[in-house]
C-alpha cells in the first residue's frame, strides 16, 4: 500500500517491504610513444600474456628462453606456457623499460572503455573504471550475477521482484516490516530520483562482538563521482524522538561490507530500533538531495 505525501517541491511515498533472508635493478622511464595509434598497438601487443591475453606489465619476468608471463598467471605455472622450461627470477629490464614508454588499453575496452595509459596508470584506473562490471548489490544472496550499471535494476526486478520495493521521488517513506523475527535479515528498496537510482539497504546482523544490530546505508547506481553530487539522510521519528543520519551515498563499486564494519552507516541496536518501530515495523523517512 504507498500513501502520497506532498510539498511545493517534493513528493513523499510509503511502501511496505518485507526481508528477504539472510635483479636487483630499476628499470629507467622513457617517454611516451608519439608516433601513430598503429604503432603503440603493435607495442602493446608484445607484452600480450600467451595464458590470459592480458598484460605484462613490470615488473617483468621472463623464462630462461626470454619468454614472458603475466603477474596474475605466474603463480599458477610450473613451466614456461611458450617453451615449457623452466621459470626463472630474471626481470627483463629492456622490456619494463619498453613498457614504461607505451600506452595500454582498459582491460574493459570491449565493454566501451577508449582510455590508453601507461602501465603504471593502469591498475587505479581499472578499480575505477565507469564500464567494469557491477556485481548483483542484492544482500543475503549468492548471486554471482556481474553486468554493467544499466542492467543492474532489470535484474534486481528480474530475480528479486517480489521482495524489492521501488519507489519514485526525493522524499519516500521506507517501511521494513517483522523487524523482529529471528536470525539475519534484510529489506531493500530502489528509489528514483533525479535521473538515477539509489538503493537502501537495511540489514539486521551479527556485530563483532556478537549482539545483533541494524545497519542502513544508501547506494547510487553510479560512479563515486556521481555520488558525491548527492547527500542521503535517513530519519526516524516516534514516540517523541528523532534518530538522523545523513552522509554520502556510497557508489555501486564500493561494497557494504566495509561501511557496516566500520559503521559508516545508520547503526541501531535493536532496543534503539524497538523504540522508532510500531508494532513490529521501522518507518524510515528517506531524502536524497543534490549537494
Amino acid at each position: 500500500m504507498a500513501e502520497a505525501r506532498s510539498s511545493p517541491t517534493e513528493m513523499s511515498q510509503t511502501e511496505r517491504a518485507s526481508p528477504t533472508g539472510t635483479s636487483n635493478g630499476a628499470p629507467s622511464s622513457a617517454p611516451a610513444v608519439t608516433g601513430t595509434t598503429a604503432s603503440n598497438n603493435e607495442l602493446a601487443s608484445l607484452f600480450e600474456c600467451p595464458v590470459c591475453f592480458d598484460y605484462v606489465l613490470p615488473p617483468i619476468i621472463q623464462c630462461q628462453s626470454g619468454h614472458l608471463v603475466c603477474g596474475s598467471c605466474r603463480p599458477k605455472l610450473t613451466s614456461c606456457p611458450t617453451c615449457r622450461g623452466p621459470l626463472t627470477s630474471i626481470r627483463n629490464l629492456a622490456m619494463e623499460k619498453l613498457a614504461n614508454s607505451v600506452l595500454f588499453p582498459c582491460k574493459y575496452a570491449s565493454s566501451g572503455c577508449e582510455v590508453t595509459m601507461p602501465p603504471t596508470e593502469k591498475a587505479d584506473h581499472e578499480e575505477h573504471c565507469e564500464f567494469r562490471p557491477c556485481r548483483c548489490p542484492c544482500p543475503g544472496t549468492s548471486c554471482g550475477w556481474q553486468g554493467s550499471m544499466d542492467a543492474v535494476v532489470p535484474h534486481l526486478m528480474q530475480h528479486y521482484n517480489e521482495s524489492i520495493i521501488t519507489l519514485q521521488g526525493e522524499v519516500v517513506v521506507f517501511l521494513a516490516v517483522n523487524i523482529n523475527l529471528a536470525g539475519a535479515l534484510d529489506w531493500v528498496m530502489i528509489q528514483s530520483c533525479f535521473g538515477f537510482n539509489f538503493i537502501l539497504m537495511l540489514e539486521k546482523l551479527e556485530s563483532y562482538d556478537g549482539h545483533q544490530k541494524f545497519y542502513a546505508v544508501v547506494q547510487l547506481i553510479g560512479t563515486r563521482e556521481q555520488a558525491e553530487q548527492f547527500t542521503y539522510r535517513l530519519e526516524l521519528n516516534g514516540n517523541r524522538r528523532r534518530l538522523i543520519w545523513e552522509a554520502t551515498p556510497l557508489s555501486i563499486r564500493e561494497g557494504i561490507a566495509t561501511a557496516f564494519m566500520t559503521s559508516d552507516c545508520l547503526v541501531l541496536d535493536p532496543g534503539v530500533a524497538e523504540r522508532f518501530a510500531e508494532d513490529g515495523n521501522l518507518s524510515i523517512d528517506v531524502t536524497i538531495s543534490m549537494c
